[in-house]
């Protein structure tokens, strides 16, 4: 569970009636949210203009106006709240609010408190060789073209993009190299309309071949696309 900078110290200084009332507007919203919804496909989206009921002695408003939740002599004042369902890096799904400044995250549960995680499976590899020079992580035209009809014809919920080296350079040098053209990879995917939940760069630490021989090397140097389904 993550929270904003003021959010936290209100959740960890909360006592009594305010606690109470601070946990029942998340709920509330985190209602409103589920039934937003229920029969469509999970996406990012926020409540339809309007007003939540408020609580006994706050005025929680979500109609563009600054939320203002007053209890006893405590006030808090943000931006709208907009609800959503996040991934977390495994894939697991997290009910999100956030105003911009601060938000609140709490995973997705079943009813015997087991989270609700998503099937992930790597559905592409690029060998770098055919999509970037050697020491670039600038994608070639041809390449970045191959790119988006591959994220125009999966159909998977998002995506996590890991790139990977061969052992020649130093650790560092692979870590960064292979990072960026991951995150290279990471754009193409969005100027193409893909949710990308993750962008990693391990460098040379997880091969897939030895890196004693060319085609080894070759095999090693990759960036991976798993889909979250």
């Amino acid at each position: 569970m993550r929270f904003g900078p003021h959010l936290g110290k209100l959740f960890a200084a909360c006592v009594g009636e305010l606690c109470e009332g601070t946990e029942a507007v998340a709920k509330r919203m985190i209602d409103a949210l589920r039934a937003g919804v229920a029969g469509a496909a999970l996406a990012m989206t926020g409540l339809a203009a309007g007003t939540i009921p408020a609580l006994a002695g706050t005025n929680v408003q979500v109609d563009g106006a600054p939320v203002v939740a007053t209890q006893q002599t405590r006030t808090v004042v943000g931006e709208r709240y907009i609800p959503g369902i996040s991934l977390s890096p495994d894939g697991c799904e997290i009910w999100v609010m956030d105003d911009g400044a601060e938000g609140y995250a709490v995973s997705n549960v079943r009813p015997d408190g087991t989270p609700v995680c998503r099937d992930v499976n790597v559905c592409g590899v690029m060998n770098t060789d055919q999509f970037f020079a050697t020491d670039s992580h600038r994608i070639h035209a041809g390449g970045q073209q191959r790119l988006r009809e591959f994220f125009n014809q999966a159909s998977a919920f998002g995506y996590i993009i890991v790139g990977h080296t061969d052992s020649r350079a130093s650790d560092e040098y692979n870590m960064r190299l292979s990072y960026n053209r991951a995150n290279s990879v990471a754009a193409v995917a969005r100027s193409a309309g893909a949710r990308v939940i993750d962008v990693r760069g391990y460098g040379e630490r997880h091969p897939r071949a030895k890196n004693t021989s060319a085609e080894g090397m070759a095999q090693n140097r990759r960036v991976e696309i798993l889909c979250v389904r």
